[in-house]
């Protein structure tokens, strides 16, 4: 049996955010989402706007973020990135909160289990809506804004599965497939005017929620396919966001940087 390399220490901080404004979709879970958040905030960030559509966990999680870090301005907002009015909302009131954004983390997204054969329109058009329609308004909205200032970056959450196949995921693997091309053909439109889009394409991702709810077997199985013979840690994939998103990524556009051994 292959042996598992663990993860290294909890990364210290290094100022990469100092001074910039950050806003993360889908971060109220227990997922990459909130590891960014936790992430960007101990980069340095002055402020983070905080979003996700549970009504409960979204607070919770902001408060949690808030008590750890007194000193910065943590805010949140409810938004289904399937509304584009959710959308308009949400970017308006953390531009005016924040004094202008500068850091879009683009982190909605939606999965599932079914044949294609047994699809429903219903279910691969829910995956598709959240998972690239909703990074597609997002980054749309956000554009429209960072691109009068000359300057911004926005970071996409892609997935190994926009490069390879898996049985029962087609519908997910195409929205994942779609936000790749989205962050390539947006960044390089968002260039001309000093806005960087690139993306992170993780593959299984160890948090609390998944260990619950999935087969111990399965989550063995996947990880043997890993280089590391381990998921990643939330935060592992969150430091390669806040890269993405900090001025060490300066001359990256519309890269997709893998968090993974699996590639195509």
């Amino acid at each position: 049996m292959a042996h598992t390399v663990p993860p290294i220490p909890y990364v210290s901080a290094h100022g990469l955010l100092a001074g910039r404004s950050v806003l993360i979709t889908a971060a109220a879970g227990a997922g990459i989402g909130f590891a960014a958040a936790k992430r960007c905030l101990e980069e340095g960030a002055r402020g983070l706007v905080l979003s996700d559509m549970h009504p409960r966990r979204t607070p919770e999680a902001a408060e949690k973020l808030a008590a750890e870090f007194p000193q910065t301005q943590v805010l949140h907002k409810l938004c289904n990135v399937t509304q584009e009015a959710d959308v308009e909302a949400l970017v308006d009131f953390a531009e005016e909160q924040l004094g202008g954004v500068d850091v879009l983390i683009n982190n909605a997204g939606l999965g599932g289990t079914r044949l294609v054969v047994d699809m429903t329109d219903e279910e691969w058009l829910k995956v598709i809506d959240v998972t690239l329609n909703g990074t597609f308004r997002m980054t749309r909205a956000m554009l429209r804004r960072m691109q009068p200032r000359g300057r911004g970056a926005i970071v996409n959450n892609a997935s190994v599965l926009g490069w390879r196949a898996q049985k029962e995921q087609a519908h997910y693997a195409a929205a994942k497939a779609g936000v790749m091309a989205l962050t390539r053909c947006a960044g390089l439109e968002a260039a001309e005017y000093g806005v960087r889009v690139n993306a992170v394409s993780p593959s299984i991702v160890f948090h609390d929620f998944l260990r619950k709810s999935a087969p111990q077997e399965l989550l063995e199985k996947l990880s043997e396919r890993e280089a590391f013979h381990r998921g990643a840690e939330a935060w592992e994939v969150a430091n390669v966001m806040v890269f993405l998103a900090s001025d060490y990524a300066s001359y990256l556009v519309g890269e997709v940087i893998s968090t993974s051994s699996q590639r195509a």
